[in-house]
């Protein structure tokens, strides 16, 4: 589904065509997949990116579209990867209290927004513990805020289940209309069907295989 279906299909079904109620259809959308990206690990909208960690710095600054990591990973002289441990701040502070506890990285935390001449950004940073002693390659995996469909047109969601971007989609915009208690419940639940299903998907089947964990089998009675 793309965003021009999507957005006729809202009309449609919400029988509203008035140029004000469209003019917030992005608005609708927009909550929809946050709300839908902090519900579910989709493997699908998972980031890799590569870095390089400087000598005797001991932060390390999160991609701009940074949600959550999934790992991050130190590479040494040899190219061997070594994955660090997410730890507090505060356990970072106690065991490596000085910058000068230099040596290759074993933890990090998320320290906080990035500081750039004196005013905050809203871009996260890490904090590592020793401080590197050297520079080294990092790489990490994380979960990412992917491009809107509003302004890519498709995107993983829209082309893979678009179930969950409609009916939640559907629920925001009854919800602005003040529509009545048991269409807006109605139109929910089907948004909690969705949301179960793509659950299914992203953090079940797309997380194991037939090998592993065996073939997806319904108990007989």
């Amino acid at each position: 589904m793309t965003y021009t279906e999507l957005v006729n299909a809202i009309k449609a079904y919400t029988e509203n065509y008035d140029s004000d109620f469209e003019s917030y259809i992005p608005t609708f959308v927009r909550q929809t997949e946050t709300r839908v990206y902090n519900s579910v690990q989709i493997p699908a909208l998972r980031r890799n990116v590569t870095g390089l960690l400087t000598a005797e710095n001991k932060y390390l600054s999160a991609p701009s579209d940074f949600l959550a990591v999934y790992s991050l990973a130190v590479e040494d002289q040899e190219g061997q990867y070594h994955y660090l441990l997410d730890k507090d701040v505060n356990f970072i502070r106690e065991a490596y209290p000085t910058p000068t506890d230099l040596g290759l990285p074993l933890y990090y935390a998320i320290f906080g927004p990035t500081v750039v001449n004196n005013s905050v950004t809203t871009e996260l940073t890490f904090i590592l513990g020793p401080t590197p002693n050297q520079a080294y390659n990092v790489e990490m995996h994380y979960y990412y805020y992917p491009e809107s469909i509003v302004t890519a047109g498709t995107t993983w969601l829209g082309d893979n289940f678009d179930p969950i971007l409609l009916y939640g989609s559907l629920r925001e915009a009854y919800l602005f209309m003040k529509g009545e208690v048991d269409l807006i419940q109605n139109v929910d639940a089907k948004y909690n069907e969705a949301m179960g299903q793509l659950k299914r998907l992203g953090d079940g089947l797309e997380r194991q295989d037939a090998y592993r964990s065996g073939q997806v089998r319904v108990k007989v009675t």
